[in-house]
């Protein structure tokens, strides 16, 4: 990363940049309503998103609920991968659960996204779980990840 990338607290004056990063990222992309409900109703709800050059290129989102944390979403723009900045904006939701004393964070993905695979295991993340036909847009099964933190 540089100096002109950075995190910070999810607002909801950065929807409109989310919900474009959403569709590009994903078959599936919330709707703005979902996330001005996690940001403005859900007290478990935690997101943060990666600056570069004042422009939002990335962003994620857990649940923080007593002492483990369920990562909701994370997003690069594809034009922004291969930097190793999935790595760095997870990290540093780790590092947020680890200040916040959560013991464990757990996560969902795709069986066919190998990258994203490889990038939790990088960070500590084990296999655990099938999720039969967890995604609605093609059936697709989720591998269901863990981490201990302590």
């Amino acid at each position: 990363m540089n100096q002109t990338t950075y995190f910070r607290p999810m607002t909801e004056a950065d929807l409109d940049e989310i919900m474009v990063l959403e569709k590009r990222c994903f078959t599936l992309p919330w709707t703005k309503d979902a996330f001005c409900n996690e940001l403005n109703q859900n007290q478990f709800a935690h997101y943060v998103v990666l600056v570069e050059n004042e422009k939002i290129i990335g962003y994620c989102g857990a649940w923080l609920i007593i002492d483990e944390a369920h990562i909701t979403n994370i997003a690069i723009l594809p034009e922004y991968r291969g930097r190793k900045l999935g790595k760095e904006l997870l990290r540093y939701m780790m590092d947020m659960c680890r200040e916040r004393k959560i013991e464990r964070i757990t996560l969902e993905v795709r069986v066919s996204n190998i990258p994203a695979r490889s990038l939790y295991k990088k960070l500590g993340f084990v296999e655990g779980a099938l999720r039969k036909n967890y995604y609605s847009d093609n059936q697709e099964d989720a591998i269901v990840m863990w981490v201990n933190l302590g």
